[in-house]
């Protein structure tokens, strides 16, 4: 049997806004990657380190599927979602949408999908599916991935049965548009304003404005953390630019997405904020260059000048936030 939806498969930067992207267009929803990053307030930043991931990461966005319900919230979606333990019931909560010429969202390990390159365990990958046969399924993924991609069948169960950091239970989920949705300038005073908040009231301090200050003073250690920083920190500097993040770990995507705004709004906050947000991706670039070199080099001087601009980077995403946090008053 083969089951396969005439979709519009264009893979963009980030994973899950590339299956959203999918999902909406499928629905007659086209919004631009950054226009989707900024109304689920998708932006963030996270200092992770503990001895299940062995070195530091540095996290750019959201919580994994965080973005989707946002965005569901936000546009007044009907967001379905189905997780279950059972691989049998995975197979049918996927199989009865796509058999009906609906395209579905899953969230899985990347590590077990057939067309990745390199293997590395990420439990918090997403995807769109839109067909299957006897032995292979149909995915859109990102465009670094080969946006629409098929991996095997047996691949696909065990990177949705997969266990670990921000995996899910074989995490099902479709998108249903009410109707006529609003027009964007509609929804982007409230992700504007929503995203400023979290990203400035953190509940803990290795998150947000005050995540970033906590990374610019370790960041200089991390040539103390590692017994291989040749493959460390070129990862890690990877990761903030390559990653699905859009670049400057996901920066450009949010400074991009304010520009979009503008246009939509006319107000000096957004514009504010564009232009600052344009030199923090700017800093993250070159934030990840003197991190990759210190790998290479193993000059501890560049972590020091990854560590001063990261401060830097503290300062000026906290005034851009404290600027957007008002958009409520000025629009």
């Amino acid at each position: 049997m083969t089951t396969v939806i005439d979709i519009d498969a264009r893979g963009a930067q980030h994973c899950e806004t590339t299956a959203l992207g999918v999902l909406l267009r499928h629905q007659g929803l086209d919004l631009s990657e950054p226009m989707l990053f900024g109304l689920g307030s998708g932006l963030s930043f996270i200092y992770w380190d503990s001895k299940s991931i062995g070195f530091p990461f540095l996290g750019g966005r959201v919580k994994p599927f965080e973005l989707t319900r946002n965005l569901a919230a936000r546009l007044g979606l009907e967001l379905e979602v189905r997780e279950t333990t059972s691989p049998r019931r995975a197979w049918d909560n996927v199989a009865a949408p796509l058999d009906a010429g609906r395209p579905v969202g899953l969230q899985l390990d990347s590590y077990h999908l057939d067309y990745f390159g390199t293997k590395v365990h990420f439990g918090g990958h997403v995807v769109a599916m839109y067909g299957y046969d006897d032995h292979d399924a149909y995915l859109v993924d990102t465009q670094q991935q080969g946006g629409a991609v098929s991996t095997s069948l047996d691949g696909l169960a065990r990177a949705r049965a997969a266990r670990g950091p921000m995996t899910a239970r074989h995490r099902s989920f479709t998108l249903t548009l009410p109707g006529d949705p609003p027009a964007p300038r509609e929804w982007i005073v409230g992700a504007v304003a929503d995203c400023a908040d979290a990203f400035l009231t953190p509940p803990i301090s290795n998150l947000g404005h005050r995540g970033i200050a906590k990374a610019a003073t370790l960041v200089p250690t991390w040539l103390r953390r590692t017994d291989a920083p040749e493959r460390d920190l070129p990862r890690a500097a990877a990761m903030m630019e390559n990653a699905g993040t859009g670049g400057a770990l996901f920066r450009n995507l949010y400074r991009d997405f304010l520009a979009e705004c503008a246009e939509h709004l006319d107000c000096g906050v957004l514009r504010t904020g564009h232009a600052l947000y344009a030199e923090a991706a700017t800093l993250w670039t070159q934030a990840a260059a003197l991190i990759a070199e210190a790998g290479t080099s193993g000059d501890a001087r560049c972590l020091a000048r990854a560590g001063t601009v990261i401060g830097e980077l503290s300062r000026v995403e906290r005034e851009a936030m404290e600027a957007l946090r008002t958009v409520r008053e000025a629009a």
